[in-house]
């Protein structure tokens, strides 16, 4: 999108705690032409008030009052056409990745030039992630990084231990239930080697068994 382009008129759903940011955001918005259809002070409200509304984007704090994460998976998975946006004062990696997985497609800094919000939010709508550019430098060294064996876990927007991606195949294998030759089965590998894996993974995690793995990676798949 071009800055000689319209920006689309979009119903927003802004959720802070501070009620100043609120009416900083809500100003911003109206001057870029958005209709801002309600406001949030707290995660539980804002899950309410977006399935009533269903607004185009979700504007949420990643710190307010029962936890801006918590709302976006919340919101992404009762309204999967509604797009959602973190709008905090967070710039750390842990509260990113557990924003976008909770299913963001923007990660904005309190920071920005509020003039710049209208726009920022028109382009999330049309399916370009809003995050600025130091952030994606991050993302890019975290998901395709120096090393692409390996994937890290992360529990509850911690980052965890680090596994290699043949480990990361064996654990999602373990957690569909499949059987030490199953799992060699669809990685063409031996069962001794699945085995050998399977060790590296508990030792890695810190569990004591294969199913406290398996119940690690069903947590960090919420988390």
């Amino acid at each position: 999108m071009t800055a000689a382009e319209p920006i689309r008129q979009l119903r927003v759903l802004v959720a802070d705690d501070h009620a100043p940011t609120r009416e900083d955001v809500r100003r911003a918005l109206a001057e870029g032409g958005m209709d801002v259809c309600a406001e949030a002070a707290d995660a539980a409200h804002a899950v309410q008030l977006a399935l009533e509304e269903k607004p185009d984007i979700c504007l949420l704090d990643i710190r307010m009052p029962g936890g801006g994460v918590a709302a976006a998976w919340e919101i992404a998975a009762r309204l999967p056409t509604t797009k959602i946006v973190m709008l905090t004062v967070s710039a750390d990696d842990a509260s990113l990745f557990a924003a976008l997985r909770a299913g963001a497609v923007g990660y904005l800094l309190k920071d920005i030039d509020l003039r710049t919000l209208p726009r920022a939010l028109s382009d999330a709508a049309e399916g370009r992630a809003a995050i600025p550019r130091g952030l994606v430098t991050r993302l890019v060294k975290q998901f395709h990084g120096t090393d692409p064996r390996f994937r890290t876990t992360a529990l509850a927007g911690e980052l965890g231990p680090r596994l290699t991606s043949r480990e990361w195949d064996v654990l999602v294998g373990l957690a569909d239930g499949m059987s030490t030759r199953e799992i060699a089965r669809r990685l063409q590998l031996k069962p001794s080697g699945i085995r050998a894996h399977i060790s590296a993974i508990v030792q890695k995690l810190g569990v004591a068994d294969r199913d406290e793995a398996v119940a690690f990676f069903r947590e960090t798949s919420k988390s």
